[in-house]
Order: structure tokens, then C-alpha cells, then sequence
């Protein structure tokens, strides 16, 4: 088996049951605020094993979300300060442009739905 840039098997089609994007420094806001539904931004570090953890499991769960928004937070640090992360995987919610705040869960489907819920019952604000 053999692995690409971010550890993960690249000889292995994976099985994901929601949109994956890559956004970075340059094209996150802009994406953000066109797509429409909600979408979950995942912080991520190639050395941090529950972002591997993460990054594995996530696209597997029937989560009530259009899509899972991957950012490397060593390679896009304007997003990782204005989202003030300090912890990885740092997970955010954003529905149609909106930002809802970040979630506090532990990475299992009920648990992340259920955050997710709660953060859209919050105020929305602007993206950070």
C-alpha cells in the first residue's frame, strides 16, 4: 500500500457518502460564501493522530451535512488565525456563507449531528 502527501492510501478508492473539498488560504471565503447548505470545516495537521482519525472516519458517517471542508492548518495559517484554532481537529459549521461557530464533539455520527444542530441553532454571524 502506498500513501500520498497527507499519509492516507492513495491505492484505495475511499468510500465517502458526503462532498469532500481542499480550501486553503487563498479560495476559502470566496468558496464558502457561494455554496449554498451547510458545510463543515475540519482543521487538520498531518502530524496529529486525531486528525488522521478524523480525516479516515469522517467521510464513512452519515452526517447531516452537504459537504466536509478540509483545511491543513500548517499550510494555512491566515484561516487557522482568524478561526482562532488551538486545538486540531478544530471543527466549524457554516450554512449558506453563515458561520455558526465551532463544535465541540467527539467524532462519532449522533455526536457531530447533534453539535451541528445545536450550532444552527445559534445567532449566524459573518465568516471570521
Amino acid at each position: 500500500m502506498s500513501t500520498d502527501s497527507m499519509c492516507r492510501p492513495s491505492d484505495i478508492v475511499p468510500t465517502s457518502i458526503v462532498v469532500e473539498l481542499e480550501l486553503t488560504d487563498f479560495d476559502a471565503d470566496q468558496r464558502l460564501l457561494a455554496m449554498g447548505g451547510i458545510s463543515l470545516l475540519i482543521f487538520t495537521s498531518v502530524g496529529c493522530a486525531g486528525c488522521r482519525f478524523a480525516r479516515e472516519r469522517l467521510p464513512r458517517f452519515d452526517l447531516e451535512v452537504d459537504r466536509l471542508c478540509w483545511i491543513d492548518a500548517g499550510n494555512n495559517g491566515g484561516l487557522v488565525e482568524r478561526y482562532q484554532v488551538f486545538h486540531l481537529p478544530a471543527l466549524f459549521v457554516v450554512r449558506d456563507g453563515e458561520f455558526f461557530g465551532g463544535l465541540e464533539s467527539r467524532l462519532t455520527a449522533t455526536g457531530l449531528n447533534e453539535a451541528v444542530e445545536r450550532a444552527l441553532g445559534r445567532t449566524a454571524e459573518e465568516l471570521p
